[in-house]
């Protein structure tokens, strides 16, 4: 039989036919960022797409849609999401917060109670994809979700170049393994720094290694995100940039990994 709070979260994801968890094995490697562009691609294509910020003490997505100020409504004991066009529905912690600035200064059981309330008590009605923006790192708060969300589609990892997010990135591999959840692909972001002015790419941070260790641990290489200027600027004015810069490099990148998340969560 089938619990109260049970009930609740099946109820909540009944209506929801793709689930895909962004994760990475540490901060600062530009998850949100991935998280972000991705839901937008899949919006702009048509595609009817949830974003679940579940970065409790550091909540950005907003902030990335220009979308700060929000608040998100309640509506026969749901929370609504708040609508960004074309077609995103968005939940963050930040829109429970009085303030930009007010940290979440909360343990773990208090955070593991939030995450399982945006889950349940959202109403996020038909979605074709539902992307979850986890917390850095593989702790109690990326395993609660796991544990929650148990048919997700699958974990999309997200990683620099340098050996020392590579170490971490594996972690994330072996977190996925043990959850039980599939692995779509792995995402070089930050593969070298593009100049504004000549073109010209300059691995800054080395570039490959992403796509070298997803060869060597047997899972598909989602593509590499390069470092520009435009990327940091748009999502500072709230646009992402495949909405805000369609024509550069990082927005054709994100469209590349777009078409081979689609076509592999499709196929599965």
């Amino acid at each position: 039989m089938i619990s109260e709070d049970g009930f609740k979260l099946q109820e909540s994801l009944d209506k929801i036919k793709h689930i895909i968890i962004v994760l990475s094995g540490k901060g600062g490697v530009g998850k949100s960022t991935v998280s972000a562009n991705l839901t937008a691609t899949l919006s702009m294509r048509g595609y009817q797409v949830g974003l679940m910020d579940v970065d409790i003490t550091g909540p950005n997505i907003p902030k990335m849609f220009g979308i700060e100020d929000e608040g998100l409504d309640v509506q026969d004991e749901k929370l609504i999401p708040v609508f960004v066009p074309p077609s995103m529905k968005i939940v963050s912690m930040a829109f429970l917060l009085q303030t930009k600035d007010t940290p979440v200064l909360w343990r773990g059981p208090v955070k593991m109670t939030a995450i399982r309330q945006f889950i349940e008590d959202v109403n996020w009605g038909d979605l074709d994809y539902l992307v979850i923006d986890m917390p850095p790192g593989t702790g109690d708060e990326a395993l609660s979700i796991v544990q929650l969300i148990p048919k997700a589609d699958g974990i999309i990892i997200v990683t620099t170049p340098q050996e020392v997010s590579l170490l971490d990135a594996r972690k994330s591999v072996t977190f996925s393994a043990q959850s039980q959840i599939p692995i779509i692909g792995l995402i070089e972001n930050m593969s070298g720094f593009i100049c504004p002015h000549c073109g010209e790419k300059t691995d800054i941070f080395k570039s490959g290694g992403g796509e070298a260790t997803a060869k060597e641990l047997n899972m598909q290489f989602l593509g590499k995100v390069p470092i520009e200027p435009g990327v940091g600027l748009s999502g500072d004015k709230g646009m992402p940039i495949v909405i805000d810069n369609p024509d550069s490099e990082s927005a054709k990148a994100f469209e590349r990994i777009a078409d081979r998340v689609v076509k592999t969560v499709e196929k599965k």
